[in-house]
This record gives C-alpha cells, sequence and structure tokens, in this order.
C-alpha cells in the first residue's frame, strides 16, 4: 500500500502517510474483497459509483485573493441573511437593507436618529423610562417629530414627510449632508437640554 510507504513519491499517499504517523491509534490494514465485508462492499460500490456518475478530480491550487474572495462572499451572504431575518435593528435596515464593507460614515448623532435609540420619550416610555410617550410641546416624542415638527427644536426643522413616505424620507436624509448637519445639531441640543424635552 502506497500510504503506508514512507519512500512513496505518490502526493497523495504522503499526505496520508503523514495523518497515520501523527495518529498512532489508527491501523491500515489489508481486507480480502469479496468476502461479505459491509463496510469494504460499501467502499467498493462508492468508488465504482464515482468513476461511472462522479465529477472529474482535479488537483489544482488556488491563489490567496481568490480564496479571500470566496470567503468574502460567503460571510457577505450569510451576513445578508442574518440581516435580512433578524429582530432587532428593524429601523436601520428600513434604512439600509443591504449589507456592505464599506463604511456608511455615521456618527453617534446619527445612529441615535436613524435607530430612534436615544433621549425621545417614545423609546423611553417604551424601555419604562419615562411615565409618558409625549414631548413637553405637546407632541408624541419621536425621532421625527424633533426633525420635523417641535417647536423646541425650529432651528433645525426639516419638511415633514406624509405618512406613507416616512421610510423614503429617512432614505433621502442619509444621503444628504445638510439634513445630517441638522440632526446633529437636534441630538446635541437635546442632549444638552433633557429637562427642556421631559412631558409635562
Amino acid at each position: 500500500m502506497a500510504s503506508s510507504n514512507s519512500k512513496s513519491t505518490n502526493e497523495t499517499a504522503r499526505k496520508i502517510f503523514k495523518v497515520l504517523l501523527s495518529n498512532p491509534r489508527i491501523t491500515v490494514s489489508w481486507v480480502k474483497a469479496h468476502a461479505g465485508n459491509i463496510s469494504n462492499e460499501r467502499a467498493d460500490q462508492l468508488a465504482k459509483d464515482a468513476t461511472q456518475h462522479g465529477q472529474p478530480y482535479s488537483v489544482f491550487k488556488l491563489s490567496k485573493p481568490h480564496i479571500k474572495g470566496l470567503l468574502r462572499k460567503s460571510m457577505l451572504e450569510e451576513w445578508q441573511t442574518s440581516w435580512k431575518n433578524g429582530d432587532t435593528g428593524r429601523k436601520i435596515y428600513s434604512i439600509i437593507p443591504s449589507v456592505s464593507l464599506r463604511p456608511i460614515n455615521w456618527i453617534r448623532e446619527d445612529v441615535i436618529f436613524f435607530s430612534h435609540h436615544g433621549p425621545f420619550p417614545a423609546y423611553l416610555k417604551s424601555f419604562h423610562q419615562s411615565d409618558s410617550d409625549f414631548c413637553s410641546c405637546g407632541g408624541i416624542g419621536t425621532a421625527l417629530h424633533y426633525a420635523t415638527e417641535c417647536i423646541y427644536a425650529v432651528s433645525w426643522r426639516m419638511r415633514k414627510p406624509a405618512p406613507n413616505f416616512e421610510q423614503e424620507w429617512l432614505k433621502r436624509v442619509t444621503n444628504n449632508l445638510v439634513s445630517r448637519h441638522k440632526i446633529c445639531g437636534i441630538i446635541k441640543f437635546m442632549s444638552e437640554n433633557r429637562d427642556l424635552f421631559r412631558p409635562p
């Protein structure tokens, strides 16, 4: 048997020999063919099937860049599936449905606004950190309220979208530097003046 011969020049045999050498508990022995050994008969059948129906086997080396590309593609596909079917981050998913390795260059204030996880009464009430979801101005204290309606944030006010265009509006805002600058101003102002926005 070539695989048990330490002097064999066959590359596959050499690899098998190294495995056997590093695993002394594995033993290789000759088994008589067609003698009723179930495992041997099955191996013989699989070998015949492979020669008749299997794909031709070829040994070739893949370049590191090619392997990296395959791994990157596989990772992105798995990440995309997880992002699409996840339970968390749905506010962000509605704005950015596709994953990417390219940075989106969001600052802290962007993340707070677009995720709605910030000093907003509607968010705080959902986590029992506030008794009311109302802003002190009387409106429902959502991120959209402060960007488009609140009298205390009038310096950064943007045009309010129709209810059925809210997601499209958010996508446009993420790609507009002027709007992003206004959002940054709103969040900073709210963070510095929390008492002003507390519900009445």
